[in-house]
This record gives structure tokens, sequence and C-alpha cells, in this order.
């Protein structure tokens, strides 16, 4: 019998959402998928804010319904630890020594963090080889009711490393041999060394964003420009005086492979780490994931500094997909989806690390629930052991009036349950209509950060928003930036000629953005000799059609 579970991975700059199904001997099949960005960077004190509009952004998308949900936080918010530990004394010394290795080595007090380990296997000393991992309660426990503000019910909560870990394993296979997951991000990039029972994980603050500012710095632009360079034009130099005609094109990849060189000097800095702590191999493989690795050429210039061999992890190269998953978007997606389909291999009991970070008041409160089923049961039992008995000795009038008594307690002990448990569900009804309420008020804040981000990505910072409203926007700004704005772009390749048209083709281009509603608006120039341009443009955001249809 097939099974449906989800997976939600949390990013620094955004989330993937992904629904899996087991089938028989543990195949998976991807089901469903989306993508959404954050707002805003994610932290204890914004994470109903930030995270529960995305996470509803791709269910309305999507049409994913919310259901339990296996959650991989990312792995700077983690602590993750291997230790070798003499397995003596019995179990309870054996965690006493575990709990002795946390005090050690995670720098806040144990009370304040919520901790798992697993036992990887034996060390060549012939101890137990000991993943230990810590995350504060206060930060996963913003992200847990986050969750659960957007419908959903945490069930796992791992970090990213450990996810990927479980994808390169459990779907590629463990041959014993040394192989390292690259999974470079928006702001981090995390390094995760797999070898039999080692495991060695490093986050490195060189990542996507890296680029993003040294493009900007280098051309001069916003970072919303650079971004889009990055993503239009940018590759990765293979080292040569000149290798793009186009000396623009030819800067960005130099400054690409400058920012690869500084990650590959951290990467090689962190093999000689392992191999000297953790007396490992060198690596015989590395497998790269996460958005940045869509960089052309990335591949090839690792393999070349490195000196072993490279490959694109594909996540889903064993999977079938549901009639709802778009395969040629997923060319260019999957790479973002890595850590959901470790993931799906823990939830199909195939994952070899078991971390679960759910923080206590979640295990207390389901816990508490479990109790529910228990003692209904139980009720259950002596009423039918008082009727057993009430039919073997029915010839004793006075058994029988003792057994009836007995059965009417029970009655009245059940009823008394069946109206704790009716009451609950109308608290939990009540509970849930006020969190569909601030569900929506979420998303329509989050909303309106998002839609002025994208006219401000439109325009630069050359021109200026001097009205909105009836989705009418009018955009005002110097002549001369104006021209300076229009000549930068064509520079780039842009083929229109004024600023107008300008900001039309790039709100088209933009995915949220209608493309059939931008037009452009008769509006009066307002300065002397036209030294201020101004002109309007009407827009619609896809979600607004959506909503105007219903």
């Amino acid at each position: 019998m097939s099974k449906k579970f989800l997976t939600l991975n949390i990013g620094a700059s955004g989330i993937a959402l992904a629904e899996y199904e087991a089938g028989s001997g543990g195949a998976l099949t991807l089901v469903n998928y989306g993508l959404a960005p954050l707002a805003a960077p994610l932290d204890a004190g914004n994470a109903d804010a930030i995270l529960s509009p995305a996470l509803m952004q791709i269910v309305r998308e999507k049409g994913i319904r919310p259901g339990r949900v296996a959650v991989s936080v990312s792995g700077q918010m983690a602590f993750l630890r291997p230790a070798a530990i003499a397995k003596a004394g019995g179990d309870d010394k054996f965690e006493q020594m575990v709990r002795y290795e946390i005090e050690q080595n995670i720098p806040f007090p144990l009370d304040e963090m919520v901790c798992d380990r697993q036992i990887l296997g034996d060390t060549e000393n012939g101890d137990k080889a000991v993943l230990i991992v810590a995350a504060k309660i206060e930060q996963i426990e913003a992200i847990t009711n986050a969750i659960a503000g957007a419908g959903f019910t945490p069930d796992i909560v791992d970090v990213a490393p450990v996810a990927l870990t479980n994808a390169m394993r459990g779907i590629l296979g463990d041959d014993g041999s040394c192989s390292v997951m690259l999974d470079i991000g928006a702001k981090t990039t995390s390094l995760v060394i797999s070898e039999g029972e080692k495991i060695y994980n490093r986050s490195i603050p060189v990542a996507g964003n890296t680029i993003t500012k040294d493009i900007a710095q280098a051309l001069g632009c916003t970072l919303e420009e650079a971004e889009q360079i990055k993503r239009d034009n940018a590759y990765v130099s293979m080292g040569g005086v000149t290798e793009d005609e186009d000396p623009t094109l030819d800067r960005i990849s130099k400054v690409c492979r400058a920012v690869l060189t500084r990650l590959h000097a951290e990467i090689s800095r962190s093999i000689n780490f392992y191999r000297s702590q953790q007396h490992g191999s060198m690596p015989a493989k590395l497998y790269i994931t996460g958005g940045t690795a869509l960089l052309p050429q990335i591949d090839s210039f690792f393999a070349d500094s490195l000196g072993i061999a490279v490959e694109f992890f594909n996540p889903f190269a064993m999977m079938a997909f549901g009639s709802a998953v778009n395969q040629d978007a997923l060319g260019t997606e999957a790479a973002m989806l890595s850590a959901t389909a470790g993931l799906a291999v823990r939830a199909a009991g195939n994952a070899p690390i078991s971390i679960n970070l759910l923080p206590p008041s979640l295990v207390e409160e389901r816990a508490e629930v479990k109790k529910i089923p228990v003692v209904a049961a139980g009720a259950a039992c002596l009423v039918a052991a008082c009727v057993c008995a009430l039919l073997g000795m029915h010839h004793e009038i006075d058994v029988v009036s003792a057994q009836q008594e007995a059965i009417q307690g029970v009655d009245s002990a059940v009823r008394k349950y069946d109206k704790e448990i009716k009451a609950a569900q109308a608290k939990v009804d009540e509970q849930a209509a006020k969190t569909d309420a601030l569900r929506d008020l979420m998303f329509r804040r989050a909303r309106t950060v998002v839609h002025l981000n994208t006219v401000r990505q439109a325009i630069g910072n050359d021109l200026w928003i001097e009205r909105w409203g009836n989705g009418k926007v009018t955009i005002r700004g110097w002549k001369d930036r104006s021209d300076a704005f229009v000549d930068r772009a064509k520079a780039k390749g842009a083929k229109e000629t004024t600023a107008q048209d300008l900001v039309i083709a790039r709100l088209k281009a933009n995915a949220i953005v209608d493309p059939d509603s931008v037009a452009q608006e008769a509006e009066p120039n307002v300065g002397k000799g036209d030294c201020v341009e101004q002109f309007a443009v009407r827009l619609q955001f896809k979600e607004a059609r959506k909503e105007a249809a219903k």
C-alpha cells in the first residue's frame, strides 16, 4: 500500500515544499512540489510573518493539501558534532557520556537546547561513532509555530546537512567510499563529507549572495540588477586571459571565478581538517547541488581545482513523477529540492540517519493527544469484560446486579471522555478559524512587500514611484538619470529605447506579474523643459487576478 507524505526544506532565501509517495519496497514518487522566496531573512522574531505566507503561497499555487510534514532547517541553525564514545558500563553510562559530550561541545545551556544523537557505527578503536545534533529551542519553536500557523503539523525537524547525507546515501547507495556533497545556496554553502560511519559537516559563508555583491561592486549597479545579471548571463571563467568577446560578460565570469576560488580554498581546508581529525580518506567524488550550482562551468571549475570527479546531484534519478510535476521545470529546479528528497528517503524508512529536533512543547502535546484513544480503548475493554461476565453468570441475580452497576459506571466514564473530546474539538475548530484569518492577514501583508519590491526592481535606483493606486503606478525621474538608466540596460543587451518601454518589459518578465495586464498609461510630464520625465504603467499581479476570478 502506498503512503504519501510532505517534506519542507527551509533555506536562507526561500523554501521548498514537496509531496512524495512511497510504494512497495520503498520506491519513491515525486507527486507535487513548489518553491517560494522568503520576503526577508528568517529568524525567531519574524518566522510567523515570513514563513507562513511563503507556505500559503505554495499551497495556493500548487494545490498541496496541508498535513503532517517533515522539516529540515539550515545547518547554520544547528550544531553538528561527530564524537567517538566508549561503549562501556551499560546503556545508562553510555547516555551519560553522550550528555557530557553535548555539554562540552554545545556553547549554550542544555535547558535552552533541543538535542538528539545517532550511533553511526564502530570506530577503528572499537568506540561508538556518534553524531550529536542540537539547536536552540527558541528558534525551532518559532519555525514549527509558523508552520502550524499555515495549517501544517510538524512531525520531524531535521537539519539540511543530515537530510543531504540521507539523500546521497539513500538514493545513490553507500559503497563505503568518501564522497562530498556541496549545497551552494544563497547565504551559505553547506559541505558534507560522508564515509562509512564518518560524517563531517561545515557551513561556509561564501555562496550565491557573495557573487551577487561582487558583481554589483564590479559593475556599479544595484544588488537587484546584479542578481538578475547573475541569473541571465553569469558563468565561471576557466582562467584564460580573455574568454568572452563581450568585456562585461568576461568581467562577470572572472568575478564568479574569484568568489569560487575563495570557496575552493575553504573546501580544501575542510577536507584536510576531516582527514587529520577523523583519519578519513581523500574524497573520490564531489556532488554539487543548490541554486548557485546552476552557474555554467561550475562543475569544470571544481573538477580542475580539486582534482576529483564532480557531478551534479540529481535526487530524482531513480524516482517516478506524478502528473502534477512539470518535468521540464524540474530540470532546473531539482537542485533546490535535494534536502526534501533526503527527508523523503527517511519517511520511506531507507535513511541511515534519523535525527529529530522536534521541540519539547510539541512532543508533550503529541503525548497528550495519544492518551485519549488509550483511555477510550481501556474503557471499551472494560465494558466488554463486564458484558462477558454478565452473560457467564446470568443465573446469579446478585452478581448480575453488581455487573450492571459496573457497566453503568464505565458508561458514565466513557460519556465523560466523550464530552471532553467534543469540547476539545470545538476549541480546535475555534482556533483553526482564528488561525485561517491570521494566516490570510499575514499573507496579504507579505504580498504588499513583494509587490513593492517587484516594481522597485523594475525601475532601479534612477526612478521613483510617485503614486500607486487602482492598479496604476505613476513613475517619475530626472531626465538625465532616466536616459542613463536606459543606456545601461542597452549596454547589457536590452532592446528598449525609452525608460517606459524598459520598465514595462521588466514587469512583463517578472514571474508574479500578469504580462497581459501590463500597459502604458497617458501621463503628462511635469518639469520645465522636460527636465523631469513622468509616465504611468497599469499592471495586475497574478494572484490578484485569480482572486478576482473567484
